[in-house]
C-alpha cells in the first residue's frame, strides 16, 4: 500500500493600497522559476498559517503587513506529484503607530534575499490579471477586487479567545475568579500570540478572572500592551447582566482598531449573537452555533468593515492556533 504523502502547506497574501481611487496589488518576480506571483512560502513546523504568511510577505517584499480578510485559497499539483495548498489573505503594509504594537510581538525578518526575489512591483487589478504567470493566481485577486468594489476592503479584527485549558473546578480549592491554566493551558495562551500578531491586534479586553488573564498576559508582554480587565465578562457578571457585555461587543465592533477579547464558554453565546446581529446572512451562518462554541485556546476572528450602516461583519475565521 502507497502511503499518503502530506500536501506542502504554504500561506501568503495579495498585498493592496490605493492610488487614484485605483486598487493595486504587489506582484513578486521569483528568478529561479522566472514567474511573476504573489508573496507566499511554506509553512515552518510548528507555525500558524497566518504567522507563516506575514513572515513569508515581509521576507519576499522588505516590509512587514497586517491581514485582512481571507481569500480564496489555491490547491493544485507540483511537478512532483505533491499537492501543495496556498491560503490566501488580503494585506495591507503596517503604517501607524499602533502597528507597532503588533509589529513588537514577531520575531525579526531578514532582509530580502536577490535570489529568491529580485523584482516587486505595484500593479492595477488589470495589469495585474495579465501579469500573473499562473491563470489560477487570479481566483483570489477577483476576491479582492469584488470585495474593494463592495467597500468592503478596509478592514480590522475583533477577535474573540476562549481562554486556554483551566484546572477542573472539581480539582481547584479556591474560588471561580482565581481557578488557573493548566500547562497545557499556558501552551495555549502562548500559541496565539504570533496569530494575535499577524492580525494587527493593538487593543487587548479581557474577563477579570485569572484564566483569562493568563491566556491573554504573554500577548500582552511581547505586544507591550495595556490590557482592559472587565468583570462586566466574567460568568458571574454575565449572567447578572448579559446586556452589558453585549454593549461592550458593538463598542469593538464600532472602533477602528483591532482588538482580542477573551472570556467564558458560557459568555460565548450573547458575544456570538451581537456578531451575528452586525454580519451579512452568509458570514452569520458560519459563525460556532453549537455549545462549546470554541475549544479552550481557539479563535474566533471577525473582520469587520465599516459602511454607511455601521460596522459589518464581512468575514470570519475560526482559527486553532498550533501547538509547539
Amino acid at each position: 500500500m502507497t502511503a499518503r504523502v502530506a500536501a506542502v502547506r504554504t500561506a501568503g497574501g495579495l498585498v493592496w493600497r490605493v492610488r487614484g481611487g485605483r486598487l493595486q496589488v504587489l506582484l513578486v518576480h521569483r528568478p529561479r522559476y522566472d514567474d511573476w506571483s504573489w508573496p507566499k512560502g511554506k509553512l515552518e513546523i510548528g507555525e500558524s498559517h497566518q504567522a507563516a504568511a506575514v513572515r513569508e510577505i515581509a521576507e519576499e517584499t522588505g516590509k512587514p503587513v497586517v491581514l485582512g480578510a481571507p481569500l480564496p485559497s489555491l490547491r493544485y499539483r507540483m511537478p512532483d506529484g505533491r499537492w501543495k495548498t496556498v491560503t490566501y489573505w488580503a494585506a495591507r503594509r503596517s503604517r501607524t503607530i499602533d502597528d507597532f504594537a503588533a509589529l513588537a510581538a514577531r520575531h525579526p525578518v531578514p532582509p530580502v534575499s536577490e535570489e529568491e526575489i529580485d523584482q516587486t512591483r505595484w500593479l492595477d487589478v488589470a495589469a495585474a490579471t495579465a501579469k500573473l504567470t499562473r491563470r489560477t493566481d487570479r481566483k483570489p485577486l477577483v476576491a479582492l477586487a469584488e470585495e474593494f468594489e463592495q467597500g468592503r476592503l478596509p478592514t480590522h479584527v475583533v477577535v474573540i479567545a476562549r481562554h486556554g485549558k483551566a484546572m477542573a473546578r472539581s480539582t481547584w480549592p479556591g474560588d471561580e475568579a482565581t481557578r488557573p491554566l493548566t500547562p497545557m493551558g499556558h501552551a495555549h495562551a502562548a500559541a496565539i500570540v504570533p496569530v494575535l500578531a499577524a492580525y494587527g491586534v493593538t487593543r487587548v479586553v479581557s474577563s477579570r478572572w485569572e484564566r483569562c488573564a493568563a491566556t491573554v498576559a504573554p500577548y500582552v508582554q511581547a505586544a507591550r500592551l495595556k490590557p482592559w480587565y472587565s468583570e462586566h465578562l466574567t460568568e458571574t457578571e454575565h449572567e447578572r447582566s448579559p446586556a452589558r457585555v453585549a454593549a461592550t461587543v458593538r463598542e469593538l465592533l464600532e472602533t477602528p482598531s483591532s482588538v482580542v477579547l477573551c472570556t467564558h464558554r458560557p459568555v460565548l453565546p450573547t458575544v456570538l449573537d451581537v456578531l451575528g446581529q452586525h454580519s451579512r446572512r452568509s458570514v452569520a451562518d458560519k459563525l460556532p452555533s453549537d455549545d462549546p462554541f470554541l475549544d479552550p485556546g481557539e479563535l474566533l476572528v471577525a473582520h469587520v468593515a465599516r459602511t454607511g450602516k455601521g460596522p459589518r461583519v464581512v468575514a470570519v475565521e475560526k482559527v486553532t492556533p498550533p501547538l509547539s
